[in-house]
């Protein structure tokens, strides 16, 4: 089945077997990014092995996330899984008084029970008045990828979020401490923060200095999964500026543009402002080139990072792209995205793993990026693939990160030309 996008690239939608991990794996960089946050899982041990071997925090440190495990008798309804879940946090904020904004995480188990957390955060909030803020949101993998537990999160936050009239500029996606500095210093240097008279970035690193939102607020997205929170933020009253996302030189600096057209700060600005780091980065760039140029590149849908990076990756560092898969295709996020892919690119929305795979070996791929669960079977059967997860961990966004982006997808190609001498 197949339908057009906004710039008329044939789509194939696909249903059947998934592999991707869920929601909850996006609490591993929120909790980092929020530094008096806390994350509560209401879920299994399932979801607690998940969380503590995706950290690779050891038992006797002391992380602002943890799971509230369900038992045979809540999963029963033999007990009153509100009342637990009350004791629970109780405890919890008794222990850790340093928590300002605490977030109900919800999982499989909890929405197959239908418990409310909705509700359960609303009542906490009521009881701890003045001490904690308790927001809830579905960390659920069902019918979900990972990187949706970060879109749930802030859409939870943009719905909490104060009223404005004040003009800003408001910078949407979780970004690590140096990648935000620069981007921050960037938009200083263009004369875009001038012009829109005040910038912040969402999430905040403090989760109880939520960013007021409103009509004058005009918002760029950093990341490219974030499709309800924009949702969310348009509902507020609060105005999206289309661009291609921040990944690559062309990326980064069409996104710096979009926002200067935005406020009416002038091309030529932009572009001294942009001079020096756009030079450092086509010299980093430079240097795995080489590598990528030529290469045929295949996307098993996971992150949702998929049709940027394919565009960089096609763009700036001259790979071919076989097929693009993505989870979920949010047209409107990706509108100016979708029309700089090349005319021929192939996009699978959806998965169905068992047919995707026939079509990988029959392509034979130089390199394949997709999920954990796919990956070392792919290595073991001779396929050169690039774990997705590490995308969305590691700095990638603005010019500065520009060579080590190409990099990491340069050193599987190059691991295999060593191994193969």
């Amino acid at each position: 089945m197949s339908s057009a996008t906004l710039c008329d690239i044939p789509v194939t939608l696909e249903r059947g077997q998934r592999e991707v991990f869920c929601g909850l794996t996006g609490i591993v960089w929120l909790h980092r990014k929020m530094q008096d946050a806390f994350f509560l899982v209401v879920g299994s041990r399932t979801c607690a092995h998940l969380l503590q071997s995706a950290a690779g925090v050891m038992i006797f440190s002391e992380p602002r996330f943890a799971t509230a495990i369900m038992q045979e008798k809540d999963l029963a309804g033999m007990a009153d899984a509100n009342d637990e879940l009350d004791r629970i946090v109780e405890r919890l904020l008794s222990r850790r008084p340093d928590i300002k904004t605490l977030f109900l995480v919800g999982s499989c188990p909890s929405e197959v029970i239908k418990l409310d957390l909705g509700r359960a955060a609303q009542r906490l909030s009521v009881a701890y008045n003045g001490q904690v803020r308790v927001l809830s949101y579905s960390g659920s993998g069902i019918e979900t990828t990972f990187t949706e537990g970060e879109d749930t999160c802030l859409e939870t936050m943009v719905r909490a979020a104060p009223q404005t009239d004040e003009q800003q500029l408001l910078v949407v996606g979780t970004l690590p401490d140096v990648v935000e500095d620069q981007l921050e210093r960037l938009l200083d240097a263009c004369g875009i923060t001038e012009a829109a008279g005040k910038l912040a970035f969402f999430p905040p690193r403090r989760a109880e200095t939520i960013p007021a939102i409103g009509p004058k607020t005009r918002f760029l997205l950093a990341q490219p999964f974030l499709n309800a929170t924009r949702r969310a933020l348009i509902g507020q009253g609060a105005v999206h500026i289309p661009a291609l996302f921040p990944f690559g030189v062309e990326g980064t600096s069409a996104w710096l543009h979009s926002a200067a057209r935005a406020f009416d700060v002038r091309k030529e600005r932009v572009d001294t402002a942009c001079a020096a780091p756009v030079a450092r980065a086509r010299k980093a760039l430079e240097h795995y080139r080489h590598t990528l140029q030529g290469k045929t590149l295949w996307f098993m849908p996971d992150s949702q990072l998929e049709i940027p990076l394919a565009r960089f990756l096609a763009s700036e560092c001259g790979m071919q792209l076989l097929e693009i898969g993505v989870p979920y295709l949010d047209q409107q996020t990706l509108s100016v995205e979708l029309p700089a892919l090349p005319e021929n690119s192939g996009i699978v929305e959806g998965q169905d793993v068992d047919k995707q795979l026939e079509r990988l070996h029959q392509a034979t791929p130089d390199l394949v990026v997709c999920g954990l669960g796919l990956a070392n079977p792919l290595e073991a059967q001779g396929v050169t693939s690039k774990w997705s997860i590490e995308l969305v961990f590691s700095p990638i966004h603005g010019f500065e990160q520009v060579g080590d982006l190409a990099e990491l997808f340069a050193r599987p190609l190059q691991r295999k030309l060593k191994l193969a001498v």
